[in-house]
């Protein structure tokens, strides 16, 4: 009779068995929650707002610790005899103490198991913190949020941050609701799927992750525009080189806490050189371009893209930096007439950009493809609205030449006046039709002529579903 090996424990299995506790704990600390909360568990709103019952119980209610169980003390207490007998614990192997060690694992369980998330905010009555906060792990660790050796133990210089094990997120916010998160790469090492983790890299702006840096290197001759847009362009630039001046010395500031700062509206349609506009602006001022990533900014917690827009605004150094909100559509659109909770918390958004756009002492570009869906209250408080239009055969052919380069070899037929006087793109398109060209030509190792680039419109104009007229070529 042939029997099975017991397989030993792996570091996974002490980790989950670890979880199971806390499981436990949570389950305590759910029904204490509950007990006497005069808010409904159904409430679809709860998190979002304090009802007048709630008002009263949050006043008489004394933040206490969650006090000590004997049954999860005795399955602790085995298995750390488990551990020591030999069973596989990277989270032992941190030489971590009791508290650290708890909070840790209070702080790693969502990552792992996502019925955490909604208990978590259950007990952070805040549906938008879905993470262990600083508060909770505290109360889960059986700690008043008052005791010194919570603060210790989540310390900046203690074991757990200053080796990178934990994070302390949302600075901005008051200390107990602060989020808790255990880095990636630690989550692995406590599983056994990676080595132990690497000594933690200097800490990174958190503005960086929600904006793409660029170094302008363009300047007025790359541009191509009407005189109109290209003189609003440079009133834009007196107007930020000279503000000192003129709000400062000639005291000609506005009142209602306005900064120093110039904002302006790039509006027209899609690549007629709206970002490239703002670019030449910066280089013109000797600017860094912050292009904002509104995916990463917008989010659908409540109060989640304030904070982001926030770290964004106060993490631009004025002196230095142009921030532009390309496609700005997302969040400076027009308010709309409240229908439910989601309409008022994105007019709260707009409220909220509002007077952030006009304390802000830099310069805020923004570019929108549909200039009906800006908002007219950030109409009003724009310095300049600059107009982008397509452009006409004589900027086209500017254009191609432009785009076509230098360096690009030509064939003496190529014809750039039959493609500007034939074809109404843009210099968004122009530019992807030259780019097509000169890829083909490299393969074919020939200069670029009429027909390369005819091919390369053809292919344009199918990518943006529009009608290619072959009337219009030439016999």
């Amino acid at each position: 009779m042939t029997t099975t090996p017991v397989r030993p424990p792996t570091p996974a299995d002490t980790l989950l068995a670890r979880l199971d506790l806390l499981r436990h704990r949570v389950r305590r600390a759910v029904a204490a929650r509950a007990e006497g909360d005069p808010q409904p568990l159904d409430d679809p709103f709860r998190g979002l707002y304090i009802s007048d019952d709630l008002a009263p119980h949050l006043l008489r209610t004394v933040p206490a610790p969650l006090p000590p169980d004997e049954t999860e003390q005795r399955a602790a207490e085995e298995l750390e005899a488990a551990e020591r007998a030999g069973a596989a614990s990277p989270l032992r192997d941190l030489s971590l103490s009791p508290l650290e060690r708890d909070l840790l694992l209070v702080a790693l369980a969502p990552d792992l198991d996502p019925a955490y998330e909604r208990c978590y905010g259950y007990l952070n009555d805040d549906v938008s913190l879905r993470r262990a906060t600083v508060g909770l792990a505290l109360h889960l660790c059986g700690l008043h949020p008052g005791e010194p050796r919570g603060r210790t133990a989540l310390d900046p210089a203690g074991p757990l941050r200053a080796r990178g094990l934990l994070e302390v997120q949302d600075a901005e916010r008051p200390y107990l609701t602060r989020s808790l998160r255990v880095p990636d790469h630690v989550t692995d090492h406590l599983l056994g799927l990676a080595g132990p983790p690497p000594p933690p890299a200097a800490p990174e702006d958190p503005a960086h992750r929600l904006a793409r840096r660029i170094v302008p290197a363009v300047g007025w001759d790359d541009l191509v525009l009407p005189d109109r847009p290209r003189a609003l362009l440079r009133d834009l630039v007196r107007r930020v080189r000279h503000r000192e001046r003129v709000l400062g010395d000639w005291r000609m500031r506005p009142g209602g806490g306005r900064g120093r700062g110039v904002s302006a509206l790039f509006s027209g349609p899609s690549g007629t050189g709206k970002t490239l506009a703002a670019e030449v602006v910066g280089a013109d001022l000797g600017l860094e371009l912050r292009v904002v990533d509104l995916s990463a900014v917008v989010d659908k917690y409540i109060g989640e893209t304030e904070k982001r827009l926030e770290l964004l605004f106060s993490g631009a150094d004025p002196a230095r930096t142009l921030l532009l909100f390309d496609e700005a559509d997302g969040v400076f659109g027009k308010r709309s007439r409240p229908v439910d909770a989601h309409d008022q918390y994105a007019n709260t958004t707009t409220a909220y950009l509002l007077q952030r756009l006009e304390s802000f002492d830099g310069l805020a570009v923004l570019t929108t493809n549909v200039h009906d869906h800006i908002d007219s209250a950030f109409l009003r408080r724009l310095d300049l609205v600059v107009p982008f239009g397509l452009p006409g055969a004589e900027q086209r052919r500017a254009l191609w030449d432009r785009c076509l380069g230098l360096a690009l070899p030509r064939s003496p037929d190529l014809d750039l006046g039959l493609l500007a006087d034939a074809f109404e793109l843009p210099g968004g398109a122009i530019r992807c039709c030259a780019l097509t060209a000169a890829y083909r030509a490299a393969e074919t190792g020939r200069p670029v002529g009429t027909g390369d680039l005819l091919d390369a419109v053809r292919d344009e104009y199918v990518k943006l579903g529009r009608y290619f007229d072959e009337s219009v070529l030439p016999g």
